[in-house]
């Protein structure tokens, strides 16, 4: 794990998280790990920018992050926690897919200019399945919340 953390502590940089994940732009949705504890939780980030290619439709005069993007950088924060939790193994290079969606909720829009913190806890992992705990806030104010399912690409 040496090069993914920095010498401040736990924090994975985006060229460590492009790496993990196989998104690319404009589907990477995560900029930094700001915190983690392999195989239990992790501390995310994303900067909400005018420049994001939704914003164009999503809506042109008012812009709002679609909720569903929302849960993807959930997942994406799950796969950076499998992953980090994994990195001592290089024969284990696991790739999870999104599979499930439970208790979504969404308490407020989320609007250029938001960092969205994304906070992951792992609850179970089972047969290559976690199930994870999922809180997205921006300034401390909670803005989504869901249950989310993966499972590992066979």
């Amino acid at each position: 794990m040496t090069d993914s953390v920095d010498a401040k502590g736990k924090i994975v940089t985006i060229e460590k998280i492009r790496e993990f994940l196989p998104h690319r732009y404009p589907f990477l949705l995560i900029d930094r790990v700001v915190d983690y504890e392999l195989d239990q939780w992790l501390k995310a980030i994303k900067n909400v920018t005018i420049n994001e290619p939704f914003f164009t439709g999503h809506f042109p005069d008012h812009p709002v992050m679609p909720g569903v993007l929302i849960l993807e950088a959930m997942a994406q924060s799950a796969g950076i926690l499998v992953q980090l939790s994994a990195e001592d193994n290089p024969s284990v290079n696991p790739l999870f897919y999104l599979v499930k969606i439970d208790k979504a909720r969404f308490s407020r829009t989320v609007v250029p200019g938001d960092q969205l913190l994304l906070e992951i806890h792992q609850k179970r992992m089972l047969r290559k399945m976690g199930l994870y705990q999922c809180q997205a806030s921006v300034d401390g104010e909670t803005v989504a919340t869901a249950e989310i399912l993966c499972a590992e690409r066979s």
